[in-house]
């Protein structure tokens, strides 16, 4: 399964999404408006709300482990389609996973939680604002973050990465508006590496919100959050403050943005890949080793959305139907309902 495909957006009304062979088919009416291969997608999103959608397309994009993602009020998620459906090794992976213990569980979100502290000081540092106390909270992080570190460099992070005014609020427009697209984007192409790598969504590491069928999803992405953060302060010092088909190419394009790893350099979506493959093998050796990217402080890749931009094209990312209202605010994105 490559992590490499198309991100596609349905936000006008009137669509009709279907299968036909080995293609997603866009209806409009009676008339074809386009199709995508089947294989070359990452993650479907349905911004429109009269949107059609075919039991035998959901049934087809869970079998190749692609997320149908529906985004509620200003582009933060409600819902998920999930494959049951997935990995070869799925079934010893999730006993696996099933049988952790607590003290791996606090060893991994110690890990997760300091490669997020991590990952901030690197963005603050690309941006040329003060990061010295995050690599120095990132070490002082215990199994289980007792400490709640992972919250004391948020109160840091924050007003130096967006300005001193600026809260996160996921019902909020501007930034909030772009970050929770973003994020939405990022929860897609992390969902569909634990598929890939076997795992259970519903399994947290951290987060257990009953209302949230995906914990796992949260757990995982939260190191990754700060690729996000670093391109929307790239779009609002462009003076971008909304969700325009620019902005949701830039958004989309992190995916693909050249990332060091311990392997080489490669599309931040396989490092992602390569995360959920690690966990899956903490889980059966019963030793937390996480796969994260290697965080280099002097490298740019602010071309790279341009440069991959052929992924993501106009038929892939459209304008934003009138779908947007109020949602309840909060630091982070709310809770997906199941799909």
């Amino acid at each position: 399964m490559s992590p490499l495909g198309r991100v596609l957006e349905i936000a006008e009304e009137g669509r009709r999404l279907s299968k036909r062979r080995g293609f997603l088919v866009v209806g409009a009416g009676r008339e074809e408006a386009g199709r995508v291969p089947l294989d070359d997608l990452t993650a479907v999103l349905v911004t429109a709300p009269g949107t059609e959608v075919s039991v035998a397309l959901l049934a087809a994009l869970a079998e190749r482990g692609v997320p149908f993602l529906v985004p509620g009020a200003n582009h933060a998620p409600v819902a998920l389609l999930w494959p049951l459906a997935g990995h070869h090794a799925a079934s010893a992976r999730m006993a696996a996973q099933i049988a952790r213990t607590r003290g791996m569980e606090k060893r991994l979100w110690q890990r997760i939680v300091a490669q997020k502290i991590r990952a901030q000081g690197w963005a603050l540092a690309r941006a040329g604002a003060p990061a010295g106390a995050f690599a120095r909270l990132a070490r002082e992080v215990k199994p289980g973050d007792p400490d709640n570190l992972e919250a004391q460099a948020a109160r840091r992070y924050w007003p130096l990465m967006m300005g001193e005014g600026f809260r996160r609020d996921v019902g909020a427009a501007g930034a909030n508006a772009l970050l929770n697209y973003g994020y939405a984007v990022l929860r897609a192409a992390v969902a569909r590496a634990i598929c890939a790598a076997g795992l259970h969504p519903g399994l947290g590491v951290f987060h257990r919100n009953p209302q949230n069928p995906m914990p796992l999803a949260d757990d995982l992405m939260e190191p990754f959050r700060p690729f996000v953060d670093e391109t929307v302060r790239a779009l609002l010092a462009e003076g971008e403050q909304e969700v325009s088909v620019a902005a949701k190419r830039r958004l989309v394009g992190v995916l693909w943005r050249d990332t060091p790893t311990a392997a080489g350099r490669s599309p931040l979506a396989t490092a992602i890949l390569r995360s959920a493959q690690s966990l899956a093998e903490s889980y059966l050796s019963g030793v937390p080793a996480l796969d994260f990217p290697l965080l280099e402080p002097g490298s740019r890749a602010d071309d790279d959305a341009e440069r991959l931009s052929h992924h993501v094209d106009d038929r892939d990312v459209r304008p934003a139907g009138d779908d947007e209202g109020p949602a309840p605010g909060g630091d982070e994105v709310p809770p997906m309902a199941s799909g």
